[in-house]
């Protein structure tokens, strides 16, 4: 059993000007997918000149912060958020979804591919593969900021946050930083590294993100606003990954000149 580190949510100060952990984490997020993308872009036959990639990471940065904002106050505070749409821009309150900032991500890159004169798929089967490591990134902010944890349980390697009270829990956020950060970049890296047909690295990140979440979901305690969404015992983040589970098993099985 061991106990959450008390840090402070701010990592440093610059006169008015406070930097929070979670923020650093995007950022350190964002430098290494770009660092790997220009690694890639400069290999021969990349599709991608360097600096292409940093235009494309500055579409993909709003996309998350938009979508994942946006996505956060529909799928998990309509009720809240409907009679108060102002606050859907207090971005420094916190509250973000995974999955709005993947939808905010798809419309990023469907926008640079009408700029650039590439397809979505030529755009996505590249960008892809950078982008675990901001999942790992994030998962460590949401633990250091000891939010989304994990039910109570009585495993050895349970966690006591001290915000959640004095019983240990699932370090759920570690467990995805783990599974959708570091085990799915491996994956993904390895496979997206030969030639494959357009669409199937996303198809895999879909399955390998849908999966890892909808499992980790069954040990991660429920929002408490709002509890299980469907049967009973299905809780959001589960409901909102079966879509990219099917939309990414059509990716991967379906014939290449369809």
């Amino acid at each position: 059993m061991f106990i959450a580190p008390d840090v402070d949510p701010i990592a440093f100060s610059i006169g008015p000007l406070s930097v929070r952990w979670y923020g650093l984490m995007y950022l350190i997020g964002f430098l290494t997918g770009g660092l790997l993308g220009v690694y890639r872009a400069r290999k021969p036959g990349s599709p991608f000149s360097p600096s292409q990639v940093w235009d494309l990471l500055f579409y993909i940065a709003v996309g998350v912060i938009v979508g994942g904002r946006l996505g956060y106050a529909l799928f998990y505070q309509g009720a809240y958020y409907f009679g108060r749409p102002w606050e859907i821009f207090y971005v420094w309150t916190g509250g973000m979804s995974f999955h709005g900032g993947l939808i905010g991500v798809l419309v990023a890159m469907i926008l640079f591919a009408r700029h650039n004169g590439k397809t979505l798929f030529e755009i996505s089967d590249f960008a892809i593969p950078l982008m675990p490591p901001g999942l790992l990134a994030g998962r460590i902010g949401n633990f250091i900021n000891q939010e989304l944890w994990g039910r109570v349980t009585d495993v050895p390697w349970g966690v006591i946050f001290p915000v959640a009270g004095d019983l240990p829990r699932h370090p759920s956020q570690l467990y995805e930083a783990c599974l959708e950060g570091l085990i799915l970049f491996v994956v993904l890296w390895w496979y997206s590294s030969k030639p494959r047909k357009p669409g199937a690295v996303g198809g895999l990140f879909l399955v390998g993100y849908g999966i890892s979440r909808f499992l980790v979901e069954f040990v991660r305690e429920p929002d408490a606003f709002l509890g299980a969404v469907a049967f009973g015992w299905m809780s959001m983040g589960q409901l909102l990954s079966l879509p990219m589970i099917v939309v990414g098993l059509w990716l991967l099985l379906r014939r290449q000149n369809s």
